[in-house]
């Protein structure tokens, strides 16, 4: 009797524990993620059915692929405290560095531009500009989180800028604008949190429109142009949409026509027409303009779920950035916030015509590896912080 009552004593210490271990997570960035790449991973195998090349319809399986090594990812930083990872925000920061510039050494040029490192023996192909996206969020975050550590001073905020400069550049002259303007508001994000005081808000703002407005001038005359044509060519196009319609501004154009389409309701799954009939760019219609295909075959209240879904995935990681005493964890959460909020928005905007042509990927819809995986491995971050956010 004893050893049966002391049996049934374990059985239910277990349950307890594997309850209470289940209960520690944050199930609505779970709901979140999973759904969302259930609707990539829909779309992505539609599109490769209406393009039809061997390449477009074997991507959904290599976007499987890469979904289970993002959860891996995920499962294995939302297992650890995140806090220690704080000693090594520096070492990731360094290498992330170091790998930006091997990319533009070593990296093959594709159309003009060097964003790749290839590890032909190994079969990986790595884009650094999405490490430097979580380098920048973890160096920040621990830097603005040490003891004694006052934003509002000169000294600090030369630091910080610096910080942050260094990978912007590195990631622009590759060519990656995109990439390396999303490290601007999360960093803003992440110093606004920290409590960068208004007065220097406003004259870093202030700063950056003069800078803004000389850059404008120096590509209008000419004087030392920093953008090459087809950047240029996209921001004119953005700005004037009927600019070129027959070259740089017939994707956006198809693509605002296959949004405006879709209806209330939508074509059907599998049904839409302009990527079935080559309006979009085929080669990307599965990554830069797939909002165009959800849109155009699930029409307006397919995007209202879609965006309830990202905002589900904010309010989780800004839930987490407000519970959480910890300023590291605090900050890196809301570092999290900014680059999702930034993708969305962008590549959203980019099928309705809101934003330029950038080649930014919807998150967990988009096809590619890199993006996810990077991504996976931040929200795992964010799990470990709102796992740990009673014992600090």
């Amino acid at each position: 009797m004893v050893s049966l009552h002391k049996n049934k004593y374990s059985h239910d210490t277990l349950f307890n524990k594997s309850f209470h271990h289940l209960k520690s997570y944050d199930f609505v960035q779970i709901f979140a993620i999973f759904f969302l790449l259930i609707v990539g991973l829909i779309f992505i195998y539609s599109t490769g059915v209406q393009v039809g090349t061997p390449l477009a319809t074997g991507a959904w399986i290599k976007q499987i692929k890469w979904i289970l090594v993002s959860f891996l990812a995920w499962s294995f930083f939302a297992s650890i405290d995140y806090r220690k990872l704080k000693p090594l925000a520096i070492i990731f920061y360094g290498f992330t560095i170091a790998l930006l510039i091997a990319v533009l050494f070593f990296g093959p040029k594709i159309n003009g531009a060097q964003r790749w490192l290839v590890f032909k023996p190994i079969g990986l192909r790595l884009q650094p500009s999405e490490l430097a996206k979580l380098s920048v969020i973890f160096f920040l975050s621990a830097i603005l989180s040490s003891h004694g550590f006052d934003i509002n001073k000169l000294k600090n905020m030369l630091i910080i800028a610096g910080v942050i400069i260094l990978p912007f550049v590195l990631t622009a002259i590759e060519p990656d604008l995109g990439s390396s303007l999303i490290l601007i508001p999360l960093s803003a994000f992440i110093i606004f949190a920290a409590g960068l005081r208004w007065r220097y808000i406003i004259i870093a703002s202030s700063f950056i429109v003069v800078v803004l407005g000389a850059e404008i001038a120096n590509e209008s005359y000419e004087i030392y142009p920093l953008l090459k044509n087809y950047q240029k060519e996209r921001v004119l196009t953005f700005l004037d949409s009927e600019r070129d319609l027959n070259n740089r501004g017939y994707n956006q154009h198809q693509a605002k026509l296959a949004v405006g389409s879709g209806g209330m309701y939508g074509k059907g799954i599998g049904q839409g027409t302009q990527n079935t009939l080559g309006y979009l760019p085929q080669s990307v219609s599965n990554n830069d303009f797939i909002f165009s295909i959800i849109a155009e075959e699930t029409g307006f209240l397919g995007c209202i779920a879609l965006i309830s879904l990202y905002l589900l995935l904010f309010y989780s990681m800004l839930r987490t950035a407000f519970i959480t005493p910890d300023h590291f964890g605090r900050y890196i959460a809301i570092g999290m916030t900014g680059i999702f909020l930034a993708h969305s928005f962008i590549n959203m905007g980019m099928s309705a015509g809101l934003t330029p042509v950038t080649g930014l990927s919807l998150p967990f819809v988009s096809y590619g590896g890199s993006f996810i995986i990077s991504a996976m491995c931040g929200l795992g971050v964010c799990q470990s912080i709102y796992r740990h956010r009673n014992k600090i």
